[in-house]
């Protein structure tokens, strides 16, 4: 098991859980109803991910490979652009600030990210991965 990529799905776990109960209840009070939506599909795709580095972090221990390793690297970007971006947006829209187009394509970027992090999982599944003692198939 990686202990890395567990310890860092469990405190983005823990931070998907603050945000999204901020979302349910604070920020409806301060924002705009289509805000909230944005927010929670960040809060929601943040979640998602967290149980893909998790799962990166269990496969480690059977498919030790470049891939798996990479998998768990390219969630954390996918996570940081998609999310994150999100949550500026959210931001921004909420203290009614305008000009930020920048924004904007770091959302897909983000999404490209996510999807190459579950292909670098497969890879690393198909991967061949030598463990001592283990015979040849």
């Amino acid at each position: 098991m990686h202990k890395g990529y567990l310890r860092l799905a469990v405190l983005l776990g823990a931070l998907a859980v603050i945000l999204g109960a901020f979302g349910a209840h604070g920020l409806k009070k301060i924002a705009p109803e289509n805000a909230v939506a944005i927010f929670e599909t960040g809060v929601r795709y943040q979640f998602y991910h967290v149980f893909a580095i998790a799962l990166t972090a269990i496969l480690w221990k059977e498919f030790p490979n470049k891939w798996i390793e990479r998998a768990g690297v390219v969630f954390l970007i996918g996570i940081i652009l998609f999310s994150g971006s999100i949550y500026t947006l959210t931001w921004l829209i909420s203290a009614n600030i305008t000009g930020a187009r920048w924004i904007g394509p770091l959302t897909p970027t983000g999404g490209i990210f996510l999807i190459a992090g579950w292909l670098c999982l497969a890879m690393g599944i198909k991967a061949e991965t030598k463990k001592p003692g283990s015979p040849q198939v």
